[in-house]
């Protein structure tokens, strides 16, 4: 979102959304209300330092089709850049936040995501690890993936809160990342939608994430909102 709709209250925001929606075709209306009840953002994914963007481009697509909204990127040795023909547009529809101002960020990251209430969880093997089917969602959780070559580096394993394994039977030792992240969100999506756990979006996020699919929709969306701005 951008920083004239931050500063903008709540029942600003909605006046905005109603006002800009009137430039969004009925079919694409009916497809924004039907996949925001899907979202949540009680599950996110953290890439640590990936530098193939092949793999992580495709996570952002795994990403939107399971309705996890938000990815955090750690920008340590790498800098991310979505590959548009693997992401396919997904980038658009899911909220990226980036930590890239020191040399190591994953600490930055991992305060972040805990003083927003959430667990962090190495997807890694750990002498503590538990297999995905064990993992429970009794708290917002962060599933934290790393680099294709080494993996999780050493602080962001040995800080996590827990670790988990995907169960394998066969020679290979692990999946690619982007495996890896289809995998693991099939199925804590799948358990968390039949769970009772508040996993659904506040009005406010709803609000929040519908204004950026609009402005991502309509044409000079800047341009309208600006000049709605004028007589709120």
């Amino acid at each position: 979102m951008n920083s004239i709709s931050k500063e903008l209250s709540p029942e600003q925001k909605e006046k905005l959304l109603t006002h800009l929606m009137g430039f969004v075709s009925d079919h694409k209306q009916q497809l924004f209300e039907e996949i925001i009840t899907y979202r949540t953002k009680y599950l996110t994914v953290v890439l640590e330092d990936i530098f193939q963007p092949h793999n992580a481009s495709a996570v952002l697509r795994t990403c939107d089709c399971f309705g996890v909204q938000d990815v955090h990127i750690i920008e340590n040795q790498n800098k991310y850049e979505v590959n548009p023909d693997v992401a396919l547009g997904s980038s658009k529809w899911i909220n990226l936040v980036k930590y890239n101002s020191a040399n190591d960020n994953t600490p930055l990251a991992y305060e972040t995501l805990r003083n927003q209430g959430y667990k962090i969880v190495a997807t890694t093997p750990h002498k503590n690890d538990i297999l995905l089917d064990e993992l429970p969602l009794d708290q917002k959780t962060a599933l934290v993936f790393g680099t294709e070559l080494r993996g999780l580096s050493d602080w962001a394993i040995e800080n996590a809160d827990a670790w988990v394994k995907i169960p394998m039977y066969g020679f290979t030792e692990s999946f690619n990342i982007s495996v890896s992240a289809a995998i693991i969100l099939h199925h804590l999506t799948e358990k968390l939608r039949i769970s009772n756990y508040n996993w659904q979006l506040t009005s406010r996020e709803k609000t929040d994430i519908l204004l950026s699919w609009t402005k991502n929709t309509v044409k000079s969306a800047k341009l309208l909102e600006k000049e709605f701005m004028k007589i709120l």
